[in-house]
């Protein structure tokens, strides 16, 4: 009936090594992007989208979503729509309505009944999903802007 009341306090230093289990931000239907995501955090992309992602954190492909990237990274991956290209991710689930053209490396894999892969898949022991680095020198960056 009685007990002792557990401090209470709001955590100010979110922790940056596990990686994020929610989504944060959405392109949403409609919207068509190029370029490359990268960072931590939970992304949901139910339009188009072109270029690399390197996440740690989980990436949605909803079922209007369509990726077209050379190489995508994150810790999840679940797909309900389409994406071409290669995965690499620890965790990795095509829904029925998904479709994967691309090479999968991963260490869980979970398909629905109707869920399309073209492609290998490559099993590891452990896949490591490093924390992707900005680009060390941004005036290199802002020269390949520039040409």
């Amino acid at each position: 009936m009685f007990r002792k009341r557990e401090d209470i306090t709001p955590a100010t230093n979110q922790d940056t090594s596990t990686p994020t289990t929610k989504v944060t931000s959405v392109l949403g239907p409609g919207i068509a992007w190029k370029g490359a995501i990268s960072g931590s955090g939970g992304v949901r992309v139910e339009g188009a989208f072109d270029g690399n992602i390197h996440l740690r954190g989980m990436l949605v492909v909803g079922e209007t979503g369509r990726i077209t990237s050379e190489h995508v990274r994150a810790n999840t991956v679940i797909v309900a729509g389409a994406l071409r290209g290669n995965i690499t991710a620890q965790k990795i689930e095509i829904r029925a309505t998904g479709r994967v053209w691309g090479d999968v490396v991963t260490s869980a894999f979970a398909t629905e009944e109707g869920a399309f892969l073209r492609g290998q898949i490559t099993m590891e022991e452990g896949v490591e999903i490093t924390t992707p680095t900005p680009t060390e020198n941004p005036e290199e960056e802002e020269a390949d802007l520039e040409d």
